[in-house]
């Protein structure tokens, strides 16, 4: 009897996100050239992980450390690769800001459950602001972003607690400063409880630990969202979105008339998104002046709900 568990329920829903996954390389959103760079952040017993940087290139060293994003692919924890969110973080190199694609451990490599990747992605967070001297990054100008599950790992590494790997630094801060969110998935204890069966690899105690709609605090940082309407995950961003607004937080969200779940992974939504993400990390002063991205005459509109 075929099981229905989580991993299924968001692996199923962008089929279309994961074939973008492996040909998005080639969709450019500059340009410009940037430079590249891999490090590897972590060490284990299932391989290395590394963080793929793309940096400002040919401009001259300054004393000033810039603003850092860690990106984290989606894929449902099971699949994907860190070549999803290449276009994003070029473009934001070519703007001035230090952008990184993460690895993590995903079932269908590391034979791991999602708790292992919460994991991974909080030690990503640490090993940046942590070598943030070395790699000329701002230590309070963190972004954690990401898509799907990948958006939801971003968004854990504000708010979730557990699972810090006991390799890491306890003391520097796996929290990011800033969030970045492409559908993310929201209410996981919601989803768990709804489809997932007695044998599912993950249970319910760590779906609860894991769910970012749990621990929403007045120390949630600043957070955008994008989503499709058609999309069933929204209703768990609506609902971060609103406790976040309840405790005075500033919580964005965008909304893409009638688009499914991945939408953000083709154009023009990318070019629309990546354009509305340039205007927030703006307001933050994380960038400065207009964004570079032109948008094409007739360009769909993203909805400010």
């Amino acid at each position: 009897m075929r099981l229905i568990t989580l991993f299924v329920i968001l692996t199923s829903l962008p089929l279309h996100a994961q074939k973008a996954a492996k040909t998005k390389a080639l969709i450019k959103l500059t340009p410009i050239e940037v430079a590249t760079e891999d490090r590897v952040y972590k060490k284990t017993p299932q391989g290395e992980l590394k963080l793929h940087f793309f940096k400002p290139k040919g401009e001259v060293q300054i004393a000033v450390q810039r603003p850092c994003v860690v990106f984290f692919f989606g894929g449902g924890w099971k699949s994907g690769s860190y070549l999803q969110f290449v276009p994003q973080a070029e473009y934001l190199a070519s703007r001035g800001i230090i952008a990184a694609c993460a690895d993590y451990r995903i079932s269908s490599i590391h034979k791991t459950t999602p708790d292992k990747a919460v994991e991974d992605a909080k030690s990503a967070i640490r090993w940046v602001r942590g070598h943030a001297d070395e790699i000329g990054v701002d230590p309070t100008k963190i972004i954690a972003a990401g898509g799907s599950a990948g958006g939801h790992l971003a968004a854990c590494t504000a708010v979730v607690t557990a699972y810090d790997a006991e390799s890491d630094d306890k003391n520097i801060s796996a929290k990011p400063n800033t969030l970045v969110l492409f559908n993310p998935a929201m209410n996981i204890a919601t989803l768990f409880r709804e489809r997932a069966t007695a044998d599912s690899p993950m249970k319910m105690d760590v779906a609860e630990a894991i769910t970012p709609n749990n621990f929403v605090t007045k120390d949630t940082p600043p957070a955008i969202l994008f989503f499709g309407t058609a999309d069933q995950l929204k209703i768990g961003g609506d609902e971060f979105v609103q406790k976040a607004r309840a405790l005075g937080l500033r919580a964005e969200m965008w909304a893409a008339p009638e688009m499914p779940h991945g939408f953000f992974n083709k154009a023009p939504w990318m070019q629309v998104t990546a354009r509305q993400m340039d205007v927030f990390l703006t307001s933050l002063n994380y960038l400065g002046g207009e964004p570079t991205i032109r948008l094409l005459e007739g360009a769909p509109a993203l909805k400010a709900e």
